[in-house]
C-alpha cells in the first residue's frame, strides 16, 4: 500500500534529528546542516510522491544525498577544497538504498557522531542549550533541530512574530558558531552543566503541548508526546536523576489525563467537568511511579511539580483534590523556581481549595486578595501568565455567581485563543450567560448557586 502524505511526514520527522545531527559534524555548522537536511528531505519527498515506492532507510538516504551535495557545493565554491576530495565518495544513484552506507564506508564512520549511543534528538538539544545561547533563543532553536518545526509553526507556538522567531533563530546559530566553531557534540561532563538546562526546554516543548494541543489531529501534530520520547531518552541516559524523573512524570500524567479535556464536540471543559474515566490508566500509573521516585528523592522545581500532578492525577473528584496540600506544593514551588505563571497556579488552586469547600462566603476577604493578585499578575505578566490569570479570574467570577461579568472576560478570552478547544470553552460559557438572561427567572439563576458550574 503507497504511504500516505501523514506516513510521510511522521517518517521525515522521525529521520529528522539524526540528518541534522550527522550533517552538522560534516559540515562542522547547524545552519548549513539545515538547509542542506531540507533540501535531501524535499528530493526524499518528490521521489517517492513519483515513484509510489518507499525508501528502506530514509535518515541514511537524504544523509547521503545532502553530504554529496554539500561537498559538490564547495567543490564550486572552491572552499575547503582540501577537505571536500577526502570526503567525496564514488557517484551513486540517489534513489538506491543507502541504509549500509555510512557504516560501511570508513570516512564516514570517523565522521559519525552517533557512536556515543546518544539519543540524535537529546545530542542536539545539548547542543542548542549551549550557555552561550540566549535562554530566550535556546527554545527556538531547539523546535527548529530537534523538532523540525518551521518558523511559522514555531513563532505560532511560542506567541511570536515570525520575524521575532526568525531573528532569534539566527542569532542563537551565529553565537554557536561564533564561541564554538565547528559543529560537535557537547562530551559528558558538558552535558550534566547543561541538563538542568536541556530539562526545562523540555519542560517548555510539553508546555505549549499541554496549552495549545488539547485534541493533535495526528501523530506529526502532538508536541506532547514528542516532548514525552525525549524525557524518555533523558531518563535513560541519567535514571537516577531525580529532576529527569520529576520531569517524565509531570509530562506522563499530563498525557494520562489528556483525553478528558475536551467533550465529543472538541470543547475544552473545567476541572470538575472532566471525564476522569477517560483517563489513560496505564500512563498514570507509570507517571506516579516517576513522581513518587522524584518526590521521595527531590525537592527541586520538577520534583515538585510531578508532586502537584501526582495529586491532581489520583483524586476522584474536583471536591476531594487536596487544594490545601496543592497551594503548600506551589508555594515551596515558587522558592525554587520563581514564576508568575507559578504564582498565578497557586492563586487559582487557592481560589479552587475555598470554592470546592463550600467556603466562600466565610472566606470572601481571602477570595478579595488572591482576586486583587490576579489582576495585577494579569496587567503585568508575560503573555502566557497574563492569559492563565485572565482565565483564573474568569473563572473566579463564574464560579461566584458573577456571571455577567465572567461572559465578559471569557468574550475577551476567545478573541485572543489560538487553542480551537479554549475558544469554544470560552464561547460555551458567553453562550450559557446570554440564554440565562433570556430566561424569565435569569435574574435569580444569575446570583444564584456560585458553587454550580454548568
Amino acid at each position: 500500500m503507497p504511504a500516505t502524505d501523514g506516513d510521510l511526514e511522521l517518517e521525515f520527522q522521525d529521520a529528522w534529528p539524526r540528518i541534522v545531527r550527522t550533517l552538522a559534524s560534516v559540515t562542522g555548522s547547524l545552519d548549513e546542516a539545515e538547509e542542506y537536511a531540507a533540501e535531501s528531505v524535499a528530493r526524499a519527498a518528490d521521489h517517492v510522491r513519483r515513484s509510489g515506492e518507499p525508501i528502506a532507510s530514509l535518515a541514511a538516504w537524504c544523509t547521503s544525498v545532502a553530504k554529496r551535495a554539500w561537498i559538490d557545493d564547495h567543490r564550486r565554491r572552491r572552499v575547503e577544497g582540501r577537505l571536500a576530495p577526502e570526503l567525496v565518495r564514488p557517484e551513486a544513484d540517489p534513489t538506491a538504498d543507502t541504509s549500509a552506507m555510512d557504516h560501511d564506508d570508513p570516512i564516514s564512520r570517523s565522521l559519525d557522531p552517533r557512536g556515543d549511543a546518544l539519543d540524535d534528538r537529546l545530542a542536539l538539544l545539548f547542543v542548542a542549550c549551549d550557555p552561550v545561547v540566549s535562554a530566550s533563543s535556546q527554545m527556538v532553536l531547539a523546535l527548529r533541530v530537534v523538532c523540525g518545526l518551521s518558523i511559522p509553526q514555531i513563532a505560532a507556538h511560542l506567541g511570536l512574530q515570525e520575524p521575532a522567531a526568525a531573528a532569534r533563530l539566527t542569532r542563537a546559530k551565529r553565537a554557536l558558531a561564533e564561541a564554538r566553531g565547528a559543529f560537535r557534540v557537547p562530551d559528558e561532563d558538558e552535558r550534566l552543566e547543561r541538563l538542568p538546562v536541556v530539562l526545562a526546554c523540555v519542560a517548555g516543548m510539553f508546555t505549549l503541548a499541554h496549552r495549545t494541543v488539547l485534541d493533535p489531529v495526528d501523530a506529526l501534530a502532538d508536541t506532547g508526546a514528542q516532548a514525552l520520547s525525549i524525557a524518555d531518552a533523558i531518563v535513560a541516559a541519567y535514571p537516577a536523576d531525580t529532576e529527569a524523573r520529576g520531569l517524565r512524570a509531570v509530562i506522563r500524567l499530563g498525557l494520562a489525563r489528556r483525553p478528558g479535556r475536551i467533550d465529543a464536540t472538541g470543547t475544552a471543559l473545567a476541572l470538575d467537568e472532566v471525564d476522569r474515566g477517560r483517563w489513560d490508566r496505564q500512563l498514570l500509573a507509570l507517571g506516579l511511579d516517576d513522581a513518587t521516585f522524584a518526590a521521595t528523592t527531590g525537592e527541586g522545581r520538577f520534583a515538585i511539580e510531578a508532586a502537584i500532578s501526582g495529586l491532581h492525577s489520583v483524586a476522584a473528584t474536583f471536591q476531594e483534590t487536596d487544594w490545601t496540600r496543592i497551594v503548600d506544593l506551589y508555594g515551596a514551588l515558587e522558592r525554587v523556581w520563581p514564576s508568575p505563571s507559578v504564582r498565578v497556579a497557586r492563586l487559582a488552586a487557592t481560589a479552587h481549595g475555598i470554592i470546592a469547600n463550600g467556603e466562600f462566603g466565610a472566606a470572601a476577604g481571602e477570595l478579595s486578595h488572591v482576586e486583587e493578585e490576579l489582576i495585577r499578575l494579569e496587567a503585568s505578566s508575560a503573555a502566557y501568565a497574563s492569559r492563565d490569570a485572565s482565565l483564573a479570574l474568569a473563572d473566579l467570577a463564574w464560579r461566584t455567581g458573577r456571571r455577567e461579568e465572567a461572559a465578559g472576560r471569557y468574550r475577551d478570552l476567545a478573541d485572543i485563543m489560538t487553542a480551537e478547544p479554549l475558544r469554544r470553552f470560552c464561547l460555551r460559557r458567553v453562550g450559557t450567560v446570554r440564554n440565562d438572561l433570556h430566561r424569565p427567572d435569569s435574574q435569580d439563576d444569575v446570583g444564584g448557586s456560585a458553587a454550580r458550574d454548568r
